[in-house]
């Protein structure tokens, strides 16, 4: 029970209880209250949850196509700035998921 501090004629001060509305007594207005605070605290965390997800695969940028690195290793390459050995073992790591990215898109090679 919550007290409340009150003046009492004389200068003295007195306690008195503060009486609550008679709702908040009744056991399923308690459930349905804190069954809506509940709801209302799940709805913002699902918010912040989409919107922070959202704002994180914003930044994420999508690997590249096995055969935009194949030129890119070719060029590479041709500068001089890989070696025949790392150029040919690049190659064959590529030349594995280009094959696997063609059947995924239901195409030959």
């Amino acid at each position: 029970m919550r007290v409340r501090v009150v003046a009492v004629p004389g200068g003295s001060l007195g306690r008195r209880p503060v009486m609550w509305l008679p709702l908040f007594d009744d056991p399923v207005a308690k459930f349905i209250l804190w069954s809506s605070v509940l709801v209302v605290l799940s709805a913002i965390l699902i918010y912040a949850a989409v919107r922070f997800r959202g704002e994180a695969l914003k930044d994420e940028q999508p690997e590249p196509l096995a055969n935009e690195l194949m030129s890119k290793i070719r060029e590479l390459h041709s500068r001089g700035e890989v070696t025949d050995e790392e150029f040919r073992t690049i190659k064959t790591k590529l030349a594995t998921r280009l094959q696997g990215e063609l059947k995924d898109n239901g195409e030959t090679g």
